[in-house]
């Protein structure tokens, strides 16, 4: 079963993400409290996802100790191929998301973790950005499922 596995935000730039038991997600506008919440959000800066998997992955292969939070993205997820969505809808508990595009990793988190390695190895591997079309509460645990 595929699952929400962690969750993280942050108010601002440049700060800790923030780990979370739950958010509440508003349609088109994005996570309350976090950082890219707008009223005119654009459609790839909503929510962002990424595969625990992929960072055990990392950990593993170059022996490292990252935390799946220290990757900046908004909702951890388990037991999903994420690439394998886009242009897909899907639902996480109650939320409906259209995925938009693959989230690639940038210079900025590459410096960030200190690994020279971190936009080769994750340019295929960094998670997706996400519309959110349906206002209301994401729990750990919730559950995945792909709509269309």
């Amino acid at each position: 079963m595929s699952v929400v596995y962690e969750i993280g935000i942050t108010e601002k730039n440049n700060q800790e993400i923030e780990k979370k038991e739950s958010i509440e997600v508003v349609a088109s506008k994005g996570i309350v409290g976090d950082r890219y919440f707008h009223d005119f959000n654009g459609d790839r800066e909503q929510i962002t996802l990424i595969e625990c998997e992929n960072i055990d992955y990392y950990n593993h292969t170059f022996n490292t100790k990252f935390t799946y939070l220290e990757f900046r993205r908004n909702i951890v997820t388990k037991n999903i191929k994420l690439n394998d969505l886009v242009g897909k809808t899907i639902q996480v508990g109650n939320i409906k998301l259209k995925v938009n595009d693959l989230c690639r990793p940038c210079k900025d988190l590459q410096q960030r973790l200190d690994k020279s390695n971190i936009i080769k190895e994750f340019l295929r591997r960094g998670g997706l950005r996400c519309e959110i079309l349906s206002s209301g509460t994401i729990n750990v645990g919730d559950k995945i499922t792909v709509k269309t």
